[in-house]
């Protein structure tokens, strides 16, 4: 079975194009704008905060700076969490806050253009496909291309203020 996937159209798909880096998350690969990226970090302990929802694992100290950490894996329902050497902390900076991401490892950095993105198909996936820009294909790969900062000032995360549109 084969899915009918069409092209984004030519505006949103120049924004989408760009520099983005990959990361895995279960079986999956996912892909985030390089710009939003300040640096990556092994995962480390971090300072758990009482009544906050499990995917906020706590906040950590980064240089005098009080950083949440988000489980991305919990976040998006992947089954069991392990945390182990090739476990990273992708630390963001989004809309001046900074926030970390827990992923199961850092893939690349690809440089992907408007041909090698399609549109999302409306499928049932783990995450709402409401934070996904697009699906991006390189070689055998397939990339779901993640607009973090969306994720990021959801309602249920409220992580950050309203993405600036």
């Amino acid at each position: 079975m084969s899915l009918n996937v069409n092209v984004v159209s030519g505006t949103r798909l120049k924004s989408v194009a760009g520099e983005y880096l990959t990361f895995k998350l279960g079986a999956e690969e996912y892909g985030l704008e390089i710009l939003k990226v300040q640096e990556i970090r092994g995962y480390d302990a971090v300072t758990q905060i009482a009544n906050t929802p499990d995917f906020i694992k706590g906040v950590v100290n980064l240089r005098g700076k009080i950083v949440p950490i988000v489980d991305l894996r919990i976040k998006f329902n992947l089954g069991n969490v392990e945390y182990d050497e090739f476990t990273v902390v992708i630390i963001l900076s989004l809309n001046h806050r900074v926030i970390g991401i827990v992923v199961d490892g850092v893939s690349d950095v690809m440089a992907l253009n408007e041909a090698q993105i399609r549109d999302v198909p409306s499928l049932v996936t783990n995450i709402d496909t409401k934070y996904i820009v697009g699906l991006a294909t390189v070689e055998e790969k397939m990339l779901i291309l993640v607009d973090i900062e969306r994720l990021m000032t959801s309602g249920d995360m409220a992580l950050i203020d309203d993405a600036i549109e």
